[in-house]
């Protein structure tokens, strides 16, 4: 079993320019099956070996694709990840940063209901390790198959985190990198519900970081599952009122703060890590102190 992404997946990748071109031979150069790619008015052409049609229900119907990976840019990318919804894709992975909110309000009424599963957007997307299966930004050399699973809002912090795994030898069932925007399409505590249903997930690395209130509410669902976590917050020298780095991670108020998270993932069971270095060394601890190294 994987999250969100396995062997069987098969990926289009919306926004065939530059950086969806690159990333589509990545994936491929991994062992991904990228089907094919969607740029509106150049479908019949081929570019790197890749098949490009005019619209993703083209895609769907023509290569059985199951993910969409999309790189449109942000005016535009709200129509992209609707597009993929009318075509009933099942997981749905958006890149693009700082789609107007507006159009994000748009998105989430369009998904109520809906068997699409959305990532994003401002996010490092998708990889199962354990699976060769790839849909995003990360470099895929730092990853190891194994049985611990990653989740995070900051795509820099998820690539140091896994390093640091790797390098002590502890591998990853799988990688889900849920977006820095204020609004996006999984939280933080859907991505810790999939791990914890997932046989092959052992321990999960949460990551997250100042803004918004995303972190207690995993941190009430945290005290419901049988599996440890491992979590670090990011921002925790910020000033209130200012924005660092995503545009969802300013604080507005007393729970928005990196100590008002951390209290209520210690709380709830959760291993706090303060220093982002001691990451991987915490969850070798955690792991032998489990029995599950």
């Amino acid at each position: 079993m994987a999250v969100l992404m396995d062997s069987d997946s098969r990926v289009v990748v919306q926004g065939f320019g530059a950086a969806g071109q690159r990333e589509a031979m990545t994936g491929r150069a991994y062992g991904t099956q990228v089907v094919c790619g969607v740029t509106p008015g150049r479908g019949g052409q081929e570019i790197e070996g890749f098949p490009i049609r005019n619209t993703v229900r083209e895609a769907v119907q023509e290569f059985g694709a199951n993910v969409s990976l999309i790189f449109v840019p942000a005016p535009g990318a709200a129509d992209a990840i609707l597009e993929a919804v009318d075509a009933e894709i099942p997981v749905i992975i958006c890149i693009t940063e700082g789609v107007p909110v507006l159009d994000m309000m748009r998105v989430k009424r369009a998904l109520t209901g809906k068997k699409s599963i959305l990532i994003g957007p401002n996010c490092p997307g998708v990889i199962s390790p354990m699976h060769n299966s790839r849909a995003g930004i990360m470099p895929v050399d730092v990853y190891l198959p194994g049985s611990v699973g990653v989740i995070s809002r900051s795509g820099t912090l998820v690539y140091e985190a896994v390093d640091q795994l790797t390098r002590l030898g502890i591998g990853q069932s799988g990688s889900v990198g849920v977006g820095g925007d204020p609004i996006i399409g999984t939280s933080q505590q859907r991505a810790l519900e999939m791990f914890e249903a997932d046989p092959d997930t052992a321990a999960i690395v949460l990551i997250g970081e100042i803004g918004g209130t995303a972190e207690q509410e995993a941190a009430e669902y945290i005290k419901t599952m049988s599996k440890p976590v491992v979590a670090f917050i990011a921002g925790a020298t910020a000033p209130p009122g200012r924005r660092m780095g995503h545009a969802g991670a300013i604080i507005a108020g007393a729970a928005g703060t990196a100590a008002a998270k951390q209290a209520a993932l210690r709380a709830a069971g959760a291993t706090v890590v303060e220093n982002p270095g001691e990451i991987g060394s915490t969850m070798q601890r955690v792991l032998r102190e489990r029995g599950l190294a």
